[in-house]
């Protein structure tokens, strides 16, 4: 006898048994049972979530034979039951539209619709991947989607509810299918082992269960590749080699990497993710998304609602997202996204993401410039006009700046008090409109248009735009000497952090 996947095997036969989708059960129960069933459903989910085992099992309600009429509790043993979960019936027609695009098909489907069913109550059109359909066959599709024979039934399934015509989806009920919780999916391999007399840590369960990423099908194809050993029982040393690690353990480690300023470590993370089958801009993509969720634990609370994580990893991660600050997350998003944007296009793609991960490896001492500034304030002293540039070192070759505003008051020295114990105050600061720009006051070479829009890309200088409301006038690159001036004086001025201006 041929061997049957575990896929197919434990495949969902009631609303019961559908693993993960219980609003979606629920609802589905109460139409039936109060009789207001739709002619129409679209049920729309990523791939493994229950889609297709809902639309067998709301034909199952439907037609079994063993009820008077359309039931929540199918027999599951009747001829019209068994025959629904082989695909074989005669009155539930599975479509694939993926390789039923024209409008030939939708025309030949339209015109079976008169007949009715030969042993059934209804007769149940399932399409699947019905996005793949064409724009002549949903138009041929709309008139007997929109009013069917009272013996017709339709249910779509989607992955891509978005290519689905408004049309399309003004005539049906619309179910969203959410992806499966890791608890969920272990708790379920579990009473699968237990069925197959298997013997199995519940860490082999629970890292199967994250590799699924949502999806029960794939959890059950990685359970039936691990099965195919022939051990047992299946322990973590066992697959360490043949199972991957787990997408959100690498990137919450790299992540860390990062946050531990470990830039050689976040080199070494990259290459096993790259050679685990991550693209650079799938990688990309994946930790931009990881910092999104980071950022919303440490802004939003351990307990938001935003992402959906389970209770371990939500533990994990927020325990990780507050070492950054609200600020550095901001920063690494950009900065992901910029590096997405260019390796669609470069060959040196692997060169810009080694180069990113070092520059991210700094991000956790970047600080925003008003903070820093509350901090200088609560010391005893009074706010500093110059704010120090947050720690971190820019891109390699980029002309290094800092920024003063010229809306804030420029610090001066106090004069020392006189003999004779009588003192007058000295002036505390002078209006910064009094003091000239560095470039007018040295004769130094304007700064090219170029350096002018790096310096305007680098978060810190926008945040020092934005807080002060100035306009960056000037930027000169550390160590360049002038023609007019002693190289002692302009190492003096760089490091005095005077080289750019901001005007109000």
């Amino acid at each position: 006898m041929a061997y049957t996947v575990l896929a197919r095997k434990y495949r969902s036969w009631t609303f019961d048994e559908l693993v993960g989708q219980e609003a979606v059960a629920t609802t589905l129960k109460n139409a039936i049972t109060s009789g207001r069933i739709a002619h129409g459903y679209l049920f729309c989910g990523t791939r493994g979530v229950g889609k297709t085992s809902a639309a067998r099992i709301m034909a199952r309600s439907l037609n079994c034979l063993a009820s008077p009429g359309p039931t929540v509790s199918p027999c599951c043993e009747c001829e019209s039951c068994t025959s629904i979960s082989e695909g074989q019936d005669v009155d539930v027609i599975e479509i694939d539209a993926a390789s039923n695009t024209g409008v030939d098909n939708i025309r030949e489907l339209r015109s079976n619709t008169v007949f009715r069913p030969a042993r059934s109550r209804f007769k149940v059109y399932i399409i699947d991947e019905v996005h793949m359909l064409s724009t002549g066959a949903f138009n041929a599709l709309l008139k007997t989607l929109e009013e069917p024979p009272g013996h017709v039934k339709f249910i779509l399934a989607t992955t891509d509810p978005q290519k689905v015509p408004a049309t399309i989806l003004s005539r049906v009920q619309r179910f969203d299918f959410r992806t499966i919780s890791v608890d969920k999916i272990a708790a379920h391999f579990d009473a699968i082992l237990k069925k197959e007399g298997i013997e199995a840590d519940a860490a082999v369960t629970r890292r199967v269960a994250r590799l699924a990423n949502g999806s029960m099908r794939d959890g059950l194809s990685l359970l039936d590749q691990l099965l195919a050993m022939g051990s047992g029982r299946l322990t973590l040393e066992m697959i360490e080699d043949v199972l991957p690690t787990p997408h959100d353990e690498q990137l919450m480690r790299l992540i860390g990497q990062w946050a531990d300023r470990d830039a050689a470590g976040a080199l070494t993370s990259a290459d096993t993710a790259l050679a685990a089958g991550y693209t650079l801009e799938r990688l990309t993509e994946s930790l931009a998304e990881q910092v999104r969720m980071l950022m919303l634990l440490h802004i939003c609370g351990d307990q938001t609602e935003l992402i959906d994580v389970g209770g371990a990893v939500r533990q994990e991660m927020a325990a990780l997202a507050k070492r950054f600050e609200p600020e550095a997350f901001v920063y690494m998003i950009a900065v992901l996204e910029e590096l997405r944007r260019n390796v669609r296009f470069s060959a040196l793609g692997r060169s810009l993401l080694d180069a990113t991960m070092v520059r991210l490896a700094s991000a956790v001492s970047y600080r925003s410039i008003q903070s820093l500034l509350e901090e200088l304030g609560g010391a005893g002293g009074a706010p500093v006009a110059n704010a120090a540039v947050p720690a971190g070192r820019p891109a390699a070759g980029a002309p290094q700046a800092s920024v003063r505003s010229a809306s804030a008051p420029v610090a001066t020295r106090a004069a020392s008090k006189p003999s004779g114990g009588s003192s007058e105050p000295a002036p505390r600061s002078t209006p910064a409109a009094s003091v000239p720009a560095p470039a007018a006051r040295r004769g130094a070479k304007p700064a090219s248009q170029e350096d002018l829009r790096y310096a305007r890309s680098e978060p810190v200088v926008r945040e020092a735009l934005d807080l002060f409301g100035g306009t960056l006038i000037n930027v000169e690159r550390v160590g360049q000497a002038r023609a007019d001036q002693p190289t002692g004086e302009a190492d003096e001025d760089v490091s005095n952090g005077t080289d750019t201006e901001d005007k109000g």
